[in-house]
């Protein structure tokens, strides 16, 4: 990277945090757009220095995210840079994402394991693992419905149950289980 660097994003997908990094040479109008260390576009010299860039992000097996990066003039040599993601704003897409999309991270066994990262895609039901979707198996129970999955090469159970909130605002609670022991959202479990 150089000391072109202009701005930072960081991008929550089922398949895992993405980051985005955006360099700018101002005099040269030189664009790179670096996703998780590696770059996905380059261009070395433009006239234009305002404008739009557009790359994707994601993978899977569903299709990638739509990026778009906003280059706008301020004020004299001043620019503005915006990241757009699927048509939103950031802030937007984050915010529908935590609709759709619930997420634990989590160790399993030791603290100096690799943590997990499991999510929950509450539309399509769809259970990611490490950024891998994974098989599941689907139980009705006296608490709700449980969907049961692999955690990986480990032996470790896990699920994540779905009740009612009894609240229609609040709507379905999902919780994930692992050996039995419920792993709160955003929580490290040792």
């Amino acid at each position: 990277m150089s000391s072109d660097l202009v701005a930072t994003w960081c991008v929550s997908l089922p398949d895992g945090v993405h980051k985005i990094e955006f360099e700018h040479g101002t005099t040269s109008g030189k664009r790179v757009i670096y996703v998780d260390g590696k770059v996905v576009h380059k261009e070395d010299w433009m006239f234009k220095l305002v404008g739009k860039e557009y790359f994707t992000i994601g993978s899977g097996s569903k299709p990638p995210a739509k990026c778009v990066i906003s280059i706008d003039a301020c004020s004299g040599f001043a620019y503005e840079y915006t990241l757009e993601v699927n048509g939103k704003s950031l802030e937007k897409f984050r915010e529908n994402q935590s609709k759709i999309m619930k997420c634990w991270v989590f160790f399993a066994g030791s603290a100096n394991s690799t943590p997990f990262r499991v999510v929950l895609e509450k539309d399509t039901l769809n259970v990611w693992v490490n950024g891998q979707i994974v098989e599941t198996t689907g139980e009705f129970t006296d608490e709700g419905t449980e969907t049961h999955f692999a955690l990986g090469n480990t032996f470790h159970s896990a699920f994540i149950r779905a009740t009612s909130s009894g609240k229609r605002r609040t709507g379905i609670i999902h919780q994930l289980f692992v050996d039995d022991i419920e792993v709160k959202e955003g929580e490290l479990k040792e």
